[in-house]
C-alpha cells in the first residue's frame, strides 16, 4: 500500500497522503470545491451533491468528498456543466427560503444565502406546497422546521462529536425534519447543533432577534470555565442609543474544526460590573497585602496573575495558597519523580484515537465535557472500549461505557495499586517494582475496595490484541490524603504499559498555577482573600472590598489540559484596580499584567516570548492556533517503586460528592439567564431512606466551614448512598473547598434545625 498518491486537479499537479479524499486533497492546497453539508470533524455525510467533481475516464460525477485520490487521477472542479448542476441543487435548496433574505439571524454569516448568490440562482423554477411546521424551543436552541435544508450536519456533530445522539431524521420526504429524541434534561444543551447548522434553523433562543452578525465585532478568547481552554469568540455589540455599554451577545467557535460545551457557548455573563478606580479602594488593597501573611487564590487567573502574586509574596513575606492547585501541584510532583516526565504523555487527540480507555477518580460528563466529546468520538470511530471507574455511576456514558467498575469512596489508592498490578508488563518494569507488585496483597485491596478479581480479568480481557490505550484521571485524586502515592503508581502504569495518560487539572489554569507558583497547604494569619473569603477579600465578581476583572475583562494566558499556553483577549471593558496597580503602588516596576509574559519561567516548560509575539501551532486536524506547547523534558526519575498502599478508610452514613452539574453554564452562576440550574442535592431513593429524607425536603450541612443550604431532589438515575452537592453558586468560594470530594456529612432537615 502506497504512502502517497499523485493527482492533478484543476491542472496542479498535487501529492497527498494514501486514503484522503479528493475534497480533503484539494483544500490541503486551496483548491476550492462547494460543499454544503460537508463538516471537517464529521464523518463525510453525503447529502448534498454540491461538491461533485468530474474525473477523466469517469463517466458522469462523483462526490469528491467521499472518493478517495488515487494515482494518477486528473480531476475538474469547474465546468459549465458542473456550475449547472450545482445552481440546480441550490434551487431545489431555495425552495424554502426567500431569495432576498434579509430577516433570518443568520443572515450575514449564512452559508446558503452565500451559495444562492454564488451560483446566480435570481429566479425560482421550483415550487413546493406550503407544510405546517412550528417553532420549536429545546432550552437554548430553538428549531425552526421551515428554514432546514437537511444537511443532518446538526445530526452528525451530536452522534459523533458530542456522543449523545439527541438529534434524528424523522423522514417523511418533503415533510422530513429534524427531532429531538431527548427529554431536555438529558440533552448536553451545548449549541453545538445550531453552530455547525448552515442556516437559519437552528438558532440561540437568547440570541433571536437580538443582533445582525456584522453589527457584532469577534474577539478572539479561551473559555474559563474548565481547563480545556477552548478558543472562542465572544461576540460583543458597542455602544449604542439603546445598549449604552459594550455587551456580549452571544459566544462562537470555529465550528468547522473545533467543539464548544454549554458552559463555554452559553456562560458568558461574569464580567466585574460597576467596578471603579477609587485611590482609597487601592491604597487599602496595597496595605493589605503589605501585612497579609498569607494571599488566598482561585485557579481562575491567567499565569501572569500567578506569576505577579509570587512577586508580590516574595516581596512582602506572606505565602500562597490555592488549594484546587495545590493538590494537583502534589500529584504533578509525585508524578514527575516516579516518571521522569515534566508532564503525561496524552492530549484530546490520542484520545479521540484510542481503542480503550480507562478512566479513574472523575465524573467525566461533568468535570471535563471536552475529554468526554474525545471519548464520544473514540467510541463511534475507533469502537472503543471505555473501562469508567467509579463510585457514581453514570448514566449519561452509556453509550459509550463498556464496563463499569463501582469501588468504595476513599479508595482511590488501592484502585491504583490494583490498576498498576493488572495492567504493567513485568516484562517491561524493573525488578524493584515486579518484587512490589508481586508483594501486593490483592485479595485486601479488591475486598476493601469492593472491585472483584473478576472485573479486573474482565479488564484484562478488554486490553487482548488492542492498541492506542488511554489513562483519564481527574479531580478525585488531588485532594485525596494519599495524593502522591496515587501519582506515583499511575506514573508507573505509564511508564511500564501501553497506556498513556491525560490528567484533568481541576481549574481553568491549574496547571499554569501549578508550574508558576509555590503553594504552602494552608491559609494562617491575616489572609488577603483573591476570589475567596479572608481577612480583606479581593473579587472578580464585584463582591470583595477590592474588585479585579474577570476573565473576560483581561488579557494573558492560560496553560490548558494539554500542557499548551493559549491566550485570551479582554470582550469587555473594566473600570476598576487590576492586580498591576496594586503592585505598582507596592514599589513593583510593572506597568501591563501581559509585560509579564516572556517572564513565566522557562525551567517549567514557557517560553520566553512577548504576548504579542506568541506563535502559531497547529492542531492534528491541521487547524492554526494562537499559543504554544510547554516544553517537555525527560529526565531520570527519583523513585522506582511507590510506597505501599495504606489502609483504607471507610466511608460510612451519609455521603456527599462536590461535583458541579455540567449545565450549570458558569462556575460564577449565569446572573440572568432564565434556564440556570438552581443548586439542588441529588441523591438516589436508597440515600434518601438512609438520611431519611423526603423529596423537597429543604435540608443544610457543613462541608469544608462552609454552610449549605439545599433542595433535596431524588434523582432515579443514581444508585448507591452517595449524593451529589455542587457549590457553583458560591462563586469562586468554591474553589476554596479543599477537602477529598466525598465527605462524610450530618444533614438536618432546615426545619428540624430552626427548631
Amino acid at each position: 500500500m502506497p504512502e502517497t498518491v499523485t493527482l492533478t486537479i484543476d491542472g496542479k499537479t498535487i501529492t497527498t497522503k494514501w486514503g484522503t479524499t479528493i475534497l480533503q486533497a484539494a483544500r490541503e492546497n486551496g483548491i476550492y470545491i462547494p460543499t454544503m453539508c460537508y463538516l471537517s470533524k464529521v464523518e463525510p455525510i453525503g447529502s448534498c451533491r454540491m461538491c461533485v467533481v468530474e474525473v477523466d475516464g469517469v463517466d458522469g460525477m462523483i462526490l469528491s468528498c467521499q472518493e478517495k485520490a488515487v494515482d494518477g487521477a486528473v480531476i475538474r472542479t469547474n465546468s459549465d456543466e458542473l456550475f449547472a448542476e450545482r445552481q440546480k441543487i441550490m434551487k431545489l435548496y431555495d425552495v424554502n427560503h426567500p431569495l432576498e433574505c434579509g430577516v433570518c439571524d443568520k443572515s450575514g454569516e449564512c452559508d446558503l444565502q452565500n451559495k444562492t448568490l454564488e451560483f446566480r440562482v435570481d429566479r425560482q423554477d421550483f415550487s413546493a406546497r406550503d407544510q405546517h411546521r412550528p417553532v420549536k424551543n429545546w432550552g437554548f436552541i430553538s428549531y425552526d422546521p421551515s428554514l432546514c435544508i437537511m444537511c443532518e450536519k446538526c445530526v452528525r456533530t451530536c452522534a459523533e462529536i458530542i456522543g449523545d445522539d439527541a438529534l434524528a431524521i424523522e423522514t417523511g420526504g418533503y415533510k422530513s425534519t429534524i427531532v429531538n429524541t431527548r427529554d431536555l434534561d438529558d440533552c448536553a444543551q451545548c449549541g453545538e447543533c445550531m453552530a455547525v447548522c448552515p442556516v437559519g434553523a437552528l438558532v440561540s433562543t437568547d440570541f433571536k432577534y437580538t443582533s445582525n452578525a456584522w453589527e457584532l465585532d469577534y474577539v478572539p478568547a479561551s473559555c474559563a470555565h474548565c481547563s480545556a481552554g477552548c478558543q472562542l469568540y465572544y461576540n460583543v455589540k458597542h455602544s449604542s442609543i439603546e445598549n449604552p455599554e459594550p455587551k456580549i451577545y452571544r459566544v462562537t467557535n470555529d465550528f468547522e474544526f473545533s467543539t464548544l460545551c454549554g458552559a463555554g457557548r452559553f456562560g458568558y455573563d461574569f464580567e466585574n460590573r460597576g467596578a471603579t478606580r477609587n485611590p482609597e479602594t487601592l491604597a487599602k488593597a496595597a496595605e493589605a497585602f503589605r501585612k497579609a501573611e498569607t494571599i488566598r487564590f482561585a485557579s481562575v487567573l491567567s499565569n501572569e496573575e500567578a506569576l505577579l502574586l509570587s512577586r508580590i509574596a516574595e516581596k512582602t513575606g506572606a505565602k500562597l495558597v490555592c488549594d484546587e492547585a495545590r493538590g494537583f501541584q502534589k500529584f504533578l510532583r509525585a508524578y514527575r519523580g516516579m516518571s521522569g516526565r515534566s508532564l503525561p504523555t496524552a492530549d484530546l487527540e490520542a484520545v479521540r484515537r484510542s481503542r480503550v480507555i480507562l478512566t479513574l477518580g472523575t465524573r467525566l460528563y461533568d468535570d471535563a465535557p471536552m475529554v468526554k466529546f474525545a471519548v464520544a468520538t473514540a467510541s463511534r470511530r475507533e469502537k472503543a472500549q471505555m473501562i469508567y471507574c467509579h463510585p457514581i455511576e453514570d448514566p449519561r456514558l452509556q453509550k459509550q461505557v463498556t464496563q463499569f467498575v463501582k469501588y468504595e469512596a476513599g479508595s482511590e489508592e488501592g484502585v491504583a495499586a490494583l490498576l498498576a498490578a493488572t495492567l504493567i508488563d513485568r516484562t517491561q518494569a524493573p525488578e524493584e517494582l515486579r518484587k512490589y507488585l508481586d508483594g501486593l496483597d490483592i485479595g485486601y485491596l479488591s475486598a476493601e475496595s469492593n472491585v472483584s478479581e473478576e472485573e479486573l480479568d474482565r479488564l484484562k480481557l478488554t486490553l487482548w490484541k488492542r492498541k492506542r490505550f488511554t489513562l483519564i484521571v481527574g479531580e478525585d485524586l488531588y485532594n485525596h490524603p494519599r495524593v502522591e502515592n496515587i501519582a506515583r503508581l499511575l506514573a508507573a502504569i505509564e511508564r511500564y504499559s501501553d497506556f498513556e495518560l491525560l490528567v484533568i487539572p481541576p481549574a481553568s489554569n491549574t496547571l499554569g498555577i501549578a508550574s508558576i507558583c509555590d503553594l504552602a497547604d494552608e491559609a494562617t494569619g491575616y489572609t488577603v482573600g483573591v476570589n475567596t473569603p479572608g481577612d480583606y477579600v479581593l473579587s472578580a465578581l464585584g463582591d470583595g472590598e477590592c474588585d479585579l476583572p474577570a476573565m473576560n475583562q483581561q488579557e494573558g494566558t492560560l496553560v490548558n489540559l494539554e500542557g499548551r499556553v493559549v491566550p485570551t483577549h479582554p470582550a469587555l471593558p473594566y473600570g476598576g484596580w487590576e492586580l498591576a496597580d496594586i503592585a505598582r503602588t507596592l514599589g513593583m516596576p510593572i506597568r501591563e499584567i501581559i509585560d509579564l509574559t516572556p517572564e513565566l519561567p522557562t525551567e517549567a516548560g514557557f517560553d520566553a516570548v512577548e504576548f504579542d509575539a506568541l506563535p502559531d501551532y497547529f492542531d492534528a486536524a491541521g487547524v492554526e492556533h494562537r499559543g504554544y506547547r510547554l516544553a517537555r523534558t525527560q529526565s531520570e526519575p527519583t523513585a522506582v517503586v511507590p510506597d505501599e498502599p495504606e489502609e483504607l478508610e471507610s466511608y460510612d452514613g451519609t455521603v456527599l460528592y462536590r461535583c458541579n452539574p455540567d449545565r450549570q453554564f458558569s462556575p460564577f452562576t449565569a446572573k440572568t439567564h432564565q434556564l440556570a440550574q438552581e443548586p439542588v442535592l441529588r441523591g438516589s431513593a436508597q440515600f434518601a431512606m438512609a438520611a431519611k429524607l423526603r423529596d423537597g425536603d429543604r435540608v443544610r450541612f457543613t462541608q469544608d466551614g462552609i454552610r449549605f443550604e439545599r433542595v433535596f431532589s431524588i434523582d432515579t438515575t443514581l444508585k448507591g448512598t452517595v449524593a451529589i452537592n455542587p457549590v457553583f453558586d458560591i462563586g469562586l468560594s468554591g474553589f476554596a473547598l479543599s477537602s477529598y470530594r466525598f465527605s462524610p456529612v450530618k444533614i438536618e432537615k432546615a426545619g428540624e434545625a430552626d427548631e
